[in-house]
């Protein structure tokens, strides 16, 4: 018997979750869909209920808080060059935006999706009947990991572009959960495990994204893929230092969560990126191999920090 399809489209952060509570054993939100359909395409999932979220209207808005920017989750990466205080404050998150996928798909993808989209490998994101040939891997109920053989951990990479940027920048994450708003870092929502690489209850659901305008940024953000526009991330790398002199550094691409790096000064570069590549789990699930992705994260990091000090 086929399983009844439900679509439903809420007009309020109240009325989705509502929604999300009567359909909590299987939903999804649906914002831009270039993660969620396409998975659904792939057969990598098999939700039969969207809750499209994307005639919230309050989830759209750019607006100045106090000392905080709030980004609405339903942002389009595109419409982010639009607001003035973020090409002044934040032109580093312009860049990054500009480097996720293709000019129309960033018409549509939304900043909220692209923090939160699926972790990735090659052994994973393919088409059910390419992953039943080779075999199930642990992030689709099989008993191993086809990228190093374990069978105790999936490896699947970090690859949202925005989401390091977002971190160097302290970046927190607005969430509404039990008719309630709260927010917390950005990096301690992702766990670390490729099969379920976020924290977030999974009916709440994230209405934007905090960032504080008094701490002068200074940021450096770079990407390595094999073409310059579609392919996801083999490498992201950015690079902060704020008014106090303080260095932060995520790096994505290289492990299933944003690899944080933090020092109270730029002094010893060669300490911060050795701590930042011991943290770093890269392994052959790339289209690039492990050695390669290793040393362009020296590469790259060694490129931002020379890059800040000439800002």
């Amino acid at each position: 018997m086929i399983a009844e399809r439900i679509y439903c489209k809420p007009k309020s952060i109240a009325e989705a979750l509502s929604m999300a509570m009567d359909n909590a054993d299987d939903f999804r939100y649906l914002a831009g869909g270039t993660d969620v359909i396409i998975n659904k395409f792939q057969g990598n999932s098999d939700t039969n209920c969207l809750i499209d979220i994307t005639g919230i209207l309050e989830l759209k808005s750019v607006t100045v808080e106090g000392n905080m920017l709030r980004i609405g989750a339903l942002v389009k990466l595109d419409d982010l060059k639009k607001n003035q205080i973020i090409q002044q404050k934040f032109p580093t998150l312009l860049i990054a935006a500009h480097a996720v996928a293709s000019p129309m798909l960033r018409k549509t993808a939304t900043i909220g999706g692209n923090i939160l989209c699926e972790n990735r490998c090659i052994f994973y994101n393919q088409s059910e009947w390419w992953r039943e040939a080779v075999g199930y891997c642990l992030k689709c109920d099989g008993d191993i990991c086809i990228a190093t053989g374990g069978k105790k951990a999936c490896f699947s990479k970090f690859v949202s572009d925005t989401a390091p940027v977002l971190i160097c920048c302290d970046a927190q994450i607005e969430i509404a959960h039990n008719n309630e708003i709260h927010s917390l870092p950005l990096e301690s929502i992702y766990t670390g495990d490729g099969i379920k690489p976020r924290n977030l209850d999974k009916l709440s659901l994230v209405t934007g994204i905090l960032l504080p305008l008094d701490n002068n940024y200074k940021c450096v953000f770079m990407k390595l893929r094999p073409r310059e526009s579609v392919d996801y991330s083999s490498l992201t790398t950015a690079v902060s230092i704020n008014k106090n002199g303080r260095i932060k550094i995520a790096l994505g691409g290289v492990d299933p969560k944003p690899v944080v790096t933090e020092s109270a000064s730029i002094d010893n570069r060669d300490e911060l990126i050795a701590r930042a590549l011991r943290k770093s789990r890269v392994i052959d699930n790339d289209v690039y191999s492990r050695a390669y992705r290793r040393d362009m994260i020296k590469v790259y990091l060694n490129r931002s920090f020379d890059e800040l000090l000439n800002k």
